[in-house]
């Protein structure tokens, strides 16, 4: 029984599983309890995101060499392309599928307060820098260091590198599954979810639906330029998917990808690399699902929005993903200046976009991460040339 390992996967599961369930008797107070856990562990998840961007991205572009800059912009690219696509694939099913999907059915009541449980206390842990201000950090140490080969700050950011993996391995990953469990406590003692899937389950399963084609078709181009089994290579990302389910956030999600990634036959240096960007540039199911989302609320609230609006929403959509944090609701909020201002959403329909978002967070989150993944697959054997 000592070597009994159980891992990572059916650990997220059962927390899902039993957040659910026990969101359904739990009282108010020991709610409350696990939503103090996952307020304090959110704000040292806020804090270590910025520190491990920093401690992966940069050792790992200096270990590429001269590399690095070509592969940056190439992941860069490849990054905002399936995300683009993601968007106007959204928007033809869309227009082909909604106006019969959503025939007869009412958003009323959709943007009401729901019941809310505050934490008992908090630790504010603000981050030292935004996640952008890592990334560019990471960025510029990293490449400096692959040019002048120098190894002072090479030997101290690989010794960061080690420091960030222990807080990884060590801290995060184990609390993980209580995170996500006190999550699913709260949505579910909430009535959040039951309130908005009352009304859009159509969308959701449309917008599920389109996550797993999107994810195939990325996957089988991942095979065809790496040479592997896309199947098995999207089988073998579905442990990053199933927390991503659980925790709502493509960097809290970060370990986990990175783990996958690698057993996916992705070098250390390149996973190292591609998988903390991605997590912030990468948001193709997010896209999807604010797409989706708007979509359906301009049909239902027949908002004077041409087809021309919404195709300059989508370009400007993709730019705006990569200043999304990677924190759960963190796209749609990067996103509401976009709403307003391209597709004239006043604050009843940002209200709705966002409770919608927030409900069906964890499948876009999902699929962002593990489309990091084949990326991934992408860039290594694009390095290897």
């Amino acid at each position: 029984m000592k070597n009994l390992k159980f891992g990572l996967l059916p650990k997220v599961i059962i927390a899902i599983a039993l957040g659910i369930a026990c969101g359904m008797f739990f009282g108010e107070g020991v709610t409350r309890i696990f939503i103090t856990f996952n307020s304090i562990f959110g704000n040292l998840l806020g804090f270590s995101i910025p520190l491990i961007i920093i401690g992966l991205v940069a050792p790992a572009i200096a270990d590429i060499g001269k590399d690095a800059g070509r592969l940056l912009g190439i992941t860069a690219v490849l990054a905002y392309g399936f995300t683009i696509f993601s968007g106007f694939f959204t928007y033809g099913v869309g227009e082909l599928t909604f106006p019969k999907l959503l025939a007869g059915e009412s958003l009323h009541g959709v943007d009401d307060s729901a019941v809310t449980l505050e934490p008992y206390f908090t630790i504010e842990i603000p981050p030292i820098m935004s996640v952008m201000t890592a990334l560019v950090t990471a960025f510029v140490a990293g490449l400096g260091m692959s040019v002048i080969g120098g190894r002072t700050l090479k030997s101290a950011a690989d010794d960061f590198r080690e420091i960030m993996m222990l807080l990884i391995q060590k801290v995060i990953i184990p609390l993980l599954p209580l995170y996500i469990f006190g999550i699913f406590l709260n949505i579910t003692a909430s009535g959040q979810v039951v309130r908005v899937l009352g009304v859009f389950i159509k969308l959701i399963a449309v917008i599920f639906v389109l996550t797993v084609v999107l994810l195939l078709l990325q996957f089988t181009i991942a095979g065809v330029v790496g040479g592997k089994n896309p199947l098995k290579l999207l089988r073998t990302m579905f442990t990053a998917y199933m927390t991503a389910l659980g925790t709502q956030s493509s960097a809290a999600t970060i370990p986990v990808t990175l783990e996958q990634a690698k057993r996916c036959g992705v070098s250390s240096d390149v996973a190292g690399f591609v998988i903390p960007l991605c997590a912030t540039i990468h948001l193709s199911g997010s896209t999807m699902k604010i797409v989706a989302c708007a979509l359906a609320i301009i049909m239902l609230e027949s908002l004077p929005v041409t087809p021309e609006q919404f195709t300059g929403f989508i370009f400007m959509l993709g730019v705006t993903m990569v200043a999304a944090p990677g924190v759960p609701g963190g796209a749609i909020m990067a996103a509401v200046g976009v709403l307003q201002s391209m597709l004239g959403f006043d604050h009843t329909a940002i209200g709705l976009m966002i409770a919608l978002y927030i409900t069906m967070d964890s499948f876009g989150t999902a699929t962002n991460v593990t489309g990091d993944g084949a990326i991934a697959v992408i860039i290594d054997k694009i390095a290897k040339r």
